[in-house]
């Protein structure tokens, strides 16, 4: 396994957790299909942060480290939420889901992206 193998996999785990979340805000109601892609993008996500943990050596103890865990149990409630509000078809959190939805995608931006922030070169 290699790193650009694993940013391929949380790439994907970006592309459909947004696609699920942002779909589901611009409708403003909670289905079925949108819940499915939150659910594939917690596979992609947990699968790539298990092969960057392997590369590392383990969890680093750092923004990135700790957000990153903190996102994938935030996406773990977000969809088993998401799961249980549809099976009960409780229609008042069908409707206003979606601003949960976005909180978690924007704390699963902050590991997402701090790779990025990390590497940006200090000025001398």
């Amino acid at each position: 396994m290699n790193e650009t193998f694993g940013m391929i996999i949380i790439s994907l785990a970006f592309v459909c957790y947004s696609i699920g979340v942002w779909s589901e805000r611009f409708s403003a109601r909670l289905k079925i299909w949108h819940v499915v892609f939150f659910w594939f993008g917690i596979i992609f996500d947990t699968w790539g942060t298990g092969m960057m943990f392997e590369l590392a050596g383990g969890l680093t103890y750092d923004i990135h480290g700790l957000t990153g865990l903190l996102a994938i149990a935030l996406m773990l409630i977000h969809a088993v939420w998401a799961s249980i509000v549809l099976v009960k078809k409780n229609e008042r959190l069908i409707a206003s889901f979606h601003r949960f939805s976005v909180t978690v995608w924007v704390i699963w931006l902050i590991p997402y992206l701090s790779p990025v922030v990390i590497m940006i070169p200090k000025p001398a």
